[in-house]
Protein backbone atom coordinates (compact mmCIF):
# COMPACT_ATOMS: atom_id res chain seq x y z
CA UNK A 1 0.00 0.00 0.00
CA UNK A 2 1.12 3.46 -0.96
CA UNK A 3 3.86 2.07 -3.24
CA UNK A 4 6.82 4.84 -4.49
CA UNK A 5 6.24 5.51 -7.91
CA UNK A 6 8.66 8.30 -10.55
CA UNK A 7 12.23 6.75 -8.95
CA UNK A 8 10.86 7.25 -5.26
CA UNK A 9 11.32 4.63 -4.02
CA UNK A 10 11.47 2.87 -0.56
CA UNK A 11 14.47 2.17 1.51
CA UNK A 12 13.88 0.35 4.55
CA UNK A 13 17.90 -0.24 5.53
CA UNK A 14 17.90 3.47 5.93
CA UNK A 15 17.23 5.13 9.46
CA UNK A 16 14.20 7.38 9.74
CA UNK A 17 15.54 11.36 10.03
CA UNK A 18 15.21 11.35 14.27
CA UNK A 19 12.36 13.93 15.03
CA UNK A 20 12.54 14.73 18.90
CA UNK A 21 9.37 15.37 20.46
CA UNK A 22 7.58 18.53 20.60
CA UNK A 23 8.80 20.45 23.20
CA UNK A 24 7.22 23.08 25.19
CA UNK A 25 9.49 24.32 27.42
CA UNK A 26 6.41 25.85 29.74
CA UNK A 27 7.14 27.11 33.23
CA UNK A 28 4.04 28.18 35.61
CA UNK A 29 3.99 31.51 34.10
CA UNK A 30 4.48 30.77 30.76
CA UNK A 31 2.05 31.97 28.38
CA UNK A 32 -0.32 28.76 26.55
CA UNK A 33 -1.18 29.24 22.84
CA UNK A 34 -4.35 27.40 22.81
CA UNK A 35 -5.34 29.54 19.58
CA UNK A 36 -4.35 27.68 16.85
CA UNK A 37 -5.19 23.94 15.65
CA UNK A 38 -1.87 22.61 15.26
CA UNK A 39 -2.14 18.72 15.83
CA UNK A 40 1.50 18.11 16.89
CA UNK A 41 -0.57 15.94 19.49
CA UNK A 42 -0.26 12.62 16.97
CA UNK A 43 3.15 13.06 16.87
CA UNK A 44 4.17 10.01 19.16
CA UNK A 45 1.76 7.87 17.14
CA UNK A 46 3.83 8.38 13.76
CA UNK A 47 7.15 8.02 16.07
CA UNK A 48 6.35 4.75 17.33
CA UNK A 49 5.43 3.49 13.25
CA UNK A 50 9.53 4.34 12.43
CA UNK A 51 10.66 3.91 9.17
CA UNK A 52 7.56 2.33 7.99
CA UNK A 53 6.77 6.04 6.50
CA UNK A 54 10.37 6.41 5.44
CA UNK A 55 11.31 7.13 1.88
CA UNK A 56 13.72 8.66 -0.11
CA UNK A 57 13.80 10.81 -2.96
CA UNK A 58 16.69 11.61 -5.29
CA UNK A 59 18.05 14.10 -7.17
CA UNK A 60 16.63 13.07 -10.34
CA UNK A 61 12.72 12.50 -9.41
CA UNK A 62 9.84 14.41 -9.47
CA UNK A 63 11.72 17.32 -11.73
CA UNK A 64 8.87 18.39 -13.64
CA UNK A 65 5.70 20.53 -12.79
CA UNK A 66 2.97 17.64 -14.07
CA UNK A 67 1.93 14.50 -13.03
CA UNK A 68 -0.06 13.29 -15.28
CA UNK A 69 -1.51 15.70 -18.54
CA UNK A 70 -4.35 13.01 -19.08
CA UNK A 71 -5.75 13.88 -16.06
CA UNK A 72 -7.86 16.88 -15.35
CA UNK A 73 -5.32 17.84 -12.24
CA UNK A 74 -2.96 17.25 -13.90
CA UNK A 75 -0.55 17.99 -10.76
CA UNK A 76 -2.25 15.13 -9.14
CA UNK A 77 0.31 12.09 -8.75
CA UNK A 78 -1.10 9.15 -9.12
CA UNK A 79 -0.12 7.40 -6.21
CA UNK A 80 -1.72 10.17 -3.96
CA UNK A 81 -5.50 9.51 -5.65
CA UNK A 82 -4.83 5.85 -5.47
CA UNK A 83 -4.36 6.70 -2.19
CA UNK A 84 -7.00 8.49 -1.29
CA UNK A 85 -9.43 6.78 -2.79
CA UNK A 86 -8.48 3.86 -1.05
CA UNK A 87 -8.87 5.50 2.44
CA UNK A 88 -11.91 6.79 1.89
CA UNK A 89 -13.31 3.38 1.14
CA UNK A 90 -11.78 2.01 4.47
CA UNK A 91 -12.90 4.89 6.98
CA UNK A 92 -16.24 5.35 4.79
CA UNK A 93 -17.09 8.92 4.57
CA UNK A 94 -17.03 9.73 1.62
CA UNK A 95 -18.00 8.25 -2.55
CA UNK A 96 -15.11 8.58 -4.56
CA UNK A 97 -16.53 7.08 -7.51
CA UNK A 98 -16.94 8.88 -10.16
CA UNK A 99 -15.27 11.86 -8.97
CA UNK A 100 -12.45 13.95 -10.03
CA UNK A 101 -9.51 14.46 -6.81
CA UNK A 102 -7.82 18.01 -7.45
CA UNK A 103 -4.70 18.47 -5.14
CA UNK A 104 -4.25 21.32 -3.43
CA UNK A 105 -1.49 23.18 -1.09
CA UNK A 106 -3.74 22.85 2.02
CA UNK A 107 -7.70 22.89 2.47
CA UNK A 108 -7.48 26.48 2.09
CA UNK A 109 -5.59 26.81 -1.10
CA UNK A 110 -8.44 24.35 -2.46
CA UNK A 111 -11.48 26.37 -0.86
CA UNK A 112 -10.26 29.64 -3.18
CA UNK A 113 -9.67 27.25 -6.35
CA UNK A 114 -13.40 26.64 -5.65
CA UNK A 115 -14.92 29.97 -5.40
CA UNK A 116 -12.76 30.63 -8.34
CA UNK A 117 -14.37 27.76 -9.92
CA UNK A 118 -18.00 28.12 -8.84
CA UNK A 119 -17.68 31.98 -9.72
CA UNK A 120 -18.06 34.01 -13.37
CA UNK A 121 -16.03 37.11 -14.13
CA UNK A 122 -19.20 37.82 -16.36
CA UNK A 123 -21.19 38.47 -13.73
CA UNK A 124 -22.11 42.54 -12.88
CA UNK A 125 -21.80 41.67 -9.08
CA UNK A 126 -19.62 39.26 -6.81
CA UNK A 127 -21.10 36.57 -5.74
CA UNK A 128 -22.17 36.24 -2.31
CA UNK A 129 -20.43 34.14 -0.05
CA UNK A 130 -21.77 32.73 3.45
CA UNK A 131 -21.79 30.26 6.24
CA UNK A 132 -23.80 29.18 8.98
CA UNK A 133 -22.29 31.27 12.07
CA UNK A 134 -20.31 30.05 14.49
CA UNK A 135 -17.72 29.95 11.25
CA UNK A 136 -14.17 29.30 10.83
CA UNK A 137 -12.95 32.47 11.20
CA UNK A 138 -10.45 31.98 8.06
CA UNK A 139 -13.14 32.17 5.49
CA UNK A 140 -13.76 35.68 6.53
CA UNK A 141 -10.50 36.50 6.78
CA UNK A 142 -9.78 35.03 3.32
CA UNK A 143 -12.00 36.50 1.84
CA UNK A 144 -11.46 40.30 3.08
CA UNK A 145 -7.74 39.63 2.63
CA UNK A 146 -7.66 38.82 -1.09
CA UNK A 147 -10.52 41.62 -1.73
CA UNK A 148 -11.40 39.10 -4.85
CA UNK A 149 -14.02 41.02 -7.87
CA UNK A 150 -15.58 37.31 -8.29
CA UNK A 151 -17.00 37.11 -4.62
CA UNK A 152 -17.34 38.74 -1.73
CA UNK A 153 -17.88 37.61 2.40
CA UNK A 154 -21.88 38.65 3.18
CA UNK A 155 -21.48 36.43 6.75
CA UNK A 156 -23.92 34.57 8.45
CA UNK A 157 -25.88 32.05 6.19
CA UNK A 158 -29.03 32.18 8.53
CA UNK A 159 -29.68 35.94 8.29
CA UNK A 160 -28.51 36.06 4.63
CA UNK A 161 -31.18 37.50 2.65
CA UNK A 162 -29.79 39.00 -0.27
CA UNK A 163 -31.34 37.90 -4.08
CA UNK A 164 -29.15 36.78 -6.76
CA UNK A 165 -26.30 33.94 -6.62
CA UNK A 166 -24.43 32.63 -3.97
CA UNK A 167 -21.90 29.94 -2.51
CA UNK A 168 -22.56 28.62 1.23
CA UNK A 169 -19.52 27.00 2.67
CA UNK A 170 -20.87 24.23 5.07
CA UNK A 171 -18.35 23.05 7.71
CA UNK A 172 -18.93 19.61 9.43
CA UNK A 173 -18.22 18.53 11.64
CA UNK A 174 -17.80 22.36 12.34
CA UNK A 175 -14.82 24.65 13.40
CA UNK A 176 -15.54 25.85 16.13
CA UNK A 177 -18.05 24.07 17.83
CA UNK A 178 -18.26 20.61 16.42
CA UNK A 179 -21.58 20.51 15.41
CA UNK A 180 -22.98 18.17 12.23
CA UNK A 181 -24.09 20.64 9.56
CA UNK A 182 -26.23 20.89 6.12
CA UNK A 183 -27.00 23.60 4.23
CA UNK A 184 -29.04 26.99 5.30
CA UNK A 185 -29.83 29.25 2.66
CA UNK A 186 -31.13 26.56 0.38
CA UNK A 187 -32.39 28.41 -2.72
CA UNK A 188 -31.75 27.35 -6.10
CA UNK A 189 -29.18 30.02 -7.21
CA UNK A 190 -26.89 28.89 -4.61
CA UNK A 191 -24.02 26.46 -4.99
CA UNK A 192 -22.41 24.30 -1.74
CA UNK A 193 -18.69 23.86 -0.80
CA UNK A 194 -18.45 21.26 2.20
CA UNK A 195 -15.55 21.22 4.44
CA UNK A 196 -15.17 18.16 5.40
CA UNK A 197 -11.69 18.91 7.26
CA UNK A 198 -12.58 17.00 10.68
CA UNK A 199 -15.26 13.94 9.34
CA UNK A 200 -13.03 11.42 10.90
CA UNK A 201 -13.17 8.69 13.46
CA UNK A 202 -11.01 10.28 15.69
CA UNK A 203 -13.37 13.79 15.88
CA UNK A 204 -16.89 12.33 15.24
CA UNK A 205 -18.66 8.58 14.37
CA UNK A 206 -18.72 7.92 10.68
CA UNK A 207 -22.56 7.98 9.63
CA UNK A 208 -22.58 7.35 6.32
CA UNK A 209 -20.21 8.34 2.93
CA UNK A 210 -20.99 11.93 2.27
CA UNK A 211 -22.13 12.41 -1.08
CA UNK A 212 -21.73 16.28 -2.58
CA UNK A 213 -20.35 18.24 -5.37
CA UNK A 214 -17.61 19.83 -3.86
CA UNK A 215 -16.15 17.68 -0.79
CA UNK A 216 -12.82 19.38 0.73
CA UNK A 217 -10.37 17.67 2.96
CA UNK A 218 -6.78 18.44 4.41
CA UNK A 219 -3.89 15.85 5.17
CA UNK A 220 -3.39 17.71 8.39
CA UNK A 221 -6.57 16.80 10.35
CA UNK A 222 -6.77 13.71 8.71
CA UNK A 223 -3.26 12.56 10.28
CA UNK A 224 -1.55 15.36 11.85
CA UNK A 225 0.74 16.60 9.15
CA UNK A 226 0.24 19.87 8.44
CA UNK A 227 3.58 20.92 7.71
CA UNK A 228 3.19 19.19 4.28
CA UNK A 229 0.41 21.14 3.28
CA UNK A 230 -1.40 18.52 1.24
CA UNK A 231 -5.46 19.35 0.73
CA UNK A 232 -7.63 17.59 -1.43
CA UNK A 233 -11.07 18.22 -3.46
CA UNK A 234 -13.81 15.20 -4.61
CA UNK A 235 -15.39 17.09 -7.30
CA UNK A 236 -18.26 15.81 -9.39
CA UNK A 237 -18.29 18.01 -12.33
CA UNK A 238 -15.37 17.72 -14.75
CA UNK A 239 -15.64 21.86 -15.17
CA UNK A 240 -15.35 22.45 -12.06
CA UNK A 241 -12.50 20.19 -11.59
CA UNK A 242 -10.97 21.59 -14.65
CA UNK A 243 -11.37 25.35 -13.11
CA UNK A 244 -10.16 24.14 -9.88
CA UNK A 245 -6.79 23.02 -11.70
CA UNK A 246 -6.54 25.97 -13.59
CA UNK A 247 -7.06 28.50 -10.37
CA UNK A 248 -3.79 26.15 -9.09
CA UNK A 249 -1.95 26.89 -12.39
CA UNK A 250 -2.45 29.93 -11.81
CA UNK A 251 -1.73 30.44 -8.02
CA UNK A 252 1.12 28.18 -7.35
CA UNK A 253 1.74 26.49 -10.35
CA UNK A 254 0.84 22.82 -9.26
CA UNK A 255 1.46 21.12 -5.43
CA UNK A 256 4.63 19.85 -4.10
CA UNK A 257 5.40 16.73 -5.83
CA UNK A 258 7.57 16.26 -2.54
CA UNK A 259 4.54 16.51 -0.09
CA UNK A 260 2.21 14.62 -2.21
CA UNK A 261 4.71 11.49 -2.15
CA UNK A 262 5.05 11.51 1.70
CA UNK A 263 1.27 12.07 1.78
CA UNK A 264 0.65 8.99 -0.45
CA UNK A 265 3.16 6.83 1.73
CA UNK A 266 1.97 7.76 4.87
CA UNK A 267 -1.71 7.58 3.99
CA UNK A 268 -0.98 4.11 2.73
CA UNK A 269 0.33 3.10 6.57
CA UNK A 270 -2.49 4.42 7.77
CA UNK A 271 -4.94 2.59 5.65
CA UNK A 272 -3.09 -0.88 5.96
CA UNK A 273 -3.49 0.14 9.91
CA UNK A 274 -6.99 -0.07 9.41
CA UNK A 275 -6.80 -3.43 7.82
CA UNK A 276 -4.50 -5.53 10.09
CA UNK A 277 -4.88 -6.53 13.85
CA UNK A 278 -1.38 -6.80 13.72
CA UNK A 279 -1.14 -3.00 13.89
CA UNK A 280 -2.06 -0.37 15.82
CA UNK A 281 -5.00 1.94 14.42
CA UNK A 282 -4.04 5.66 14.08
CA UNK A 283 -7.93 6.46 14.35
CA UNK A 284 -8.54 4.85 17.42
CA UNK A 285 -5.07 5.64 18.58
CA UNK A 286 -6.44 9.25 18.14
CA UNK A 287 -9.55 8.99 19.48
CA UNK A 288 -8.42 7.72 22.36
CA UNK A 289 -6.55 10.87 23.13
CA UNK A 290 -9.03 13.29 22.35
CA UNK A 291 -11.43 11.31 24.51
CA UNK A 292 -9.17 11.30 27.63
CA UNK A 293 -9.08 15.24 26.79
CA UNK A 294 -12.38 15.62 26.55
CA UNK A 295 -13.43 13.88 29.77
CA UNK A 296 -10.75 15.98 31.64
CA UNK A 297 -12.14 19.18 30.56
CA UNK A 298 -15.74 18.24 31.28
CA UNK A 299 -14.77 17.18 34.72
CA UNK A 300 -12.95 20.75 35.09
CA UNK A 301 -15.83 22.80 33.59
CA UNK A 302 -18.97 20.67 35.13
CA UNK A 303 -18.00 22.30 38.61
CA UNK A 304 -18.42 26.09 36.66
CA UNK A 305 -21.34 28.73 37.28
CA UNK A 306 -19.79 30.51 34.64
CA UNK A 307 -18.68 28.00 31.89
CA UNK A 308 -20.68 25.76 30.06
CA UNK A 309 -19.47 23.29 26.81
CA UNK A 310 -21.80 21.96 23.63
CA UNK A 311 -23.65 18.29 24.14
CA UNK A 312 -22.59 15.90 21.22
CA UNK A 313 -25.63 13.00 20.66
CA UNK A 314 -23.73 9.35 20.63
CA UNK A 315 -23.80 8.10 17.67
CA UNK A 316 -23.22 4.90 15.43
CA UNK A 317 -19.73 4.54 13.84
CA UNK A 318 -19.72 2.29 10.65
CA UNK A 319 -15.82 2.76 10.92
CA UNK A 320 -15.60 1.68 14.19
CA UNK A 321 -18.50 -0.64 14.60
CA UNK A 322 -19.55 0.99 17.89
CA UNK A 323 -21.69 3.68 19.25
CA UNK A 324 -18.84 6.58 20.24
CA UNK A 325 -19.31 10.33 21.71
CA UNK A 326 -17.61 13.05 19.00
CA UNK A 327 -14.49 14.26 20.49
CA UNK A 328 -14.00 17.37 18.13
CA UNK A 329 -11.03 19.18 17.69
CA UNK A 330 -11.82 22.61 19.15
CA UNK A 331 -13.75 22.93 22.51
CA UNK A 332 -16.47 26.00 22.03
CA UNK A 333 -16.04 27.23 25.66
CA UNK A 334 -19.19 29.34 26.19
CA UNK A 335 -19.17 31.89 29.96
CA UNK A 336 -22.91 32.56 31.46
CA UNK A 337 -21.02 36.07 32.12
CA UNK A 338 -21.04 39.15 29.91
CA UNK A 339 -17.48 39.56 29.86
CA UNK A 340 -15.23 39.17 26.68
CA UNK A 341 -13.92 36.33 27.85
CA UNK A 342 -10.78 36.48 25.51
CA UNK A 343 -9.33 39.33 27.38
CA UNK A 344 -10.06 37.58 30.44
CA UNK A 345 -8.90 34.19 29.47
CA UNK A 346 -5.47 36.49 28.39
CA UNK A 347 -5.06 37.67 32.20
CA UNK A 348 -4.62 33.98 33.15
CA UNK A 349 -2.43 33.42 30.47
CA UNK A 350 -4.69 31.56 28.30
CA UNK A 351 -4.57 32.55 24.52
CA UNK A 352 -7.93 31.66 22.87
CA UNK A 353 -9.67 32.66 19.75
CA UNK A 354 -13.03 35.14 20.41
CA UNK A 355 -16.41 33.99 19.59
CA UNK A 356 -16.84 37.46 17.53
CA UNK A 357 -13.64 35.78 15.36
CA UNK A 358 -16.28 33.34 14.40
CA UNK A 359 -19.78 35.67 13.77
CA UNK A 360 -20.46 34.87 17.46
CA UNK A 361 -20.80 36.35 21.04
CA UNK A 362 -17.36 37.17 22.73
CA UNK A 363 -18.87 35.17 25.42
CA UNK A 364 -17.42 32.53 23.62
CA UNK A 365 -13.90 31.46 22.93
CA UNK A 366 -12.09 28.45 20.79
CA UNK A 367 -9.76 26.40 22.74
CA UNK A 368 -7.60 23.93 20.79
CA UNK A 369 -7.71 20.37 22.06
CA UNK A 370 -4.24 19.80 19.88
CA UNK A 371 -1.69 21.33 22.38
CA UNK A 372 1.30 19.52 23.36
CA UNK A 373 0.03 17.70 26.96
CA UNK A 374 2.08 20.09 29.11
CA UNK A 375 0.09 22.72 27.92
CA UNK A 376 -3.11 21.27 27.91
CA UNK A 377 -2.31 19.92 31.69
CA UNK A 378 -1.40 23.45 32.49
CA UNK A 379 -4.42 25.04 30.66
CA UNK A 380 -6.66 22.64 32.90
CA UNK A 381 -5.25 24.26 36.01
CA UNK A 382 -5.80 27.81 34.91
CA UNK A 383 -9.29 26.86 34.27
CA UNK A 384 -9.76 24.95 37.28
CA UNK A 385 -8.29 28.39 39.28
CA UNK A 386 -10.63 30.12 37.88
CA UNK A 387 -13.81 28.15 38.52
CA UNK A 388 -12.16 28.14 41.97
CA UNK A 389 -11.80 31.49 42.43
CA UNK A 390 -15.66 32.27 40.85
CA UNK A 391 -17.38 34.05 43.82
CA UNK A 392 -21.27 34.28 42.98
CA UNK A 393 -21.54 34.93 39.37
CA UNK A 394 -18.21 37.08 39.25
CA UNK A 395 -14.86 35.62 38.23
CA UNK A 396 -11.82 37.42 39.83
Amino acid sequence: MGGLENGATNNQNSSPTTTKPTKTGLSPDSMINLDQGDPTLFEPYWRKVGDKCTLVIEGCDLMSYFSDISNICRFLQPQLGDALKRLHRVVGNALTEDRLIVVGTGSTQLLRAALYALSSPADRHPVSLVAAAPFYSGYKDQAEFLRSGLYKWEGDAHTFDKDGPYIEVVTSPNNPDGAIREAVVNRGEGKLVYDLAYYWPQYTPIIQPLDHDIMLFTFSKCTGHAGSRIGWALVKDKEVARKMTEYMQISSIGVSKESQIRAAKILGVLGEGCRTADSENFFEYSHSILKERWERLRNVVKNSRVFCLPKYPRDYCNFTGKYMDSNPAFAWLHSKEDIDWESRLREHKIIARSGERFGASPKYVRISMFSPPEAFNLFLERLSAIIDNTIGNVVT
